[in-house]
């Protein structure tokens, strides 16, 4: 479950959460464990595993360009945890509870909103970002 802070809420859980953002080098750790061998080194959708799946795994390089150029934080994470894809059965990917396990950060995931996020998730939405198109 996620929960969603605003002004002095956020302030506060902040303080408590270890509050060092990862980077796209560590995010590129986990997309190697967890995503490569679908999506590709690259992140183009040409992983070892891409054949063999009903469905093609997405181009993760044009999220932004297919997102009127903003990188949508949101809809990655509840990808990401499952949280959108829940009952569908045209997906394949499975849900990534080992992602969603470790200390939080804070994820801005709208205008002044701050949601608490496990660290190696926040790490993998990095590097997702950083090979945008």
């Amino acid at each position: 479950m996620r929960f969603v802070l605003t002004g002095l809420a956020a302030v506060a859980v902040a303080a408590c959460m270890n509050t060092e953002m990862p980077d796209a080098s560590e995010g590129r750790a986990a997309y190697d464990a967890n995503c490569a061998m679908c999506h590709g080194a690259s992140g183009k959708g040409d992983g070892e595993l891409a054949g063999d799946l009903s469905v093609k795994p997405a181009d993760l390089t044009t999220l932004t360009r297919d997102n009127s150029g903003k990188f949508p934080v949101n809809r990655v994470l509840s990808y990401i945890d499952g949280y959108t894809r829940q009952g569908r059965e045209d997906v394949e990917m499975p849900e990534f509870g080992l992602l969603l396990e470790g200390p939080s950060v804070p994820i801005k995931t709208g205008e002044g909103v701050f949601t608490p996020t496990p660290r190696p998730l926040a790490a993998l939405l990095a590097y997702l970002e950083s090979i945008q198109g």
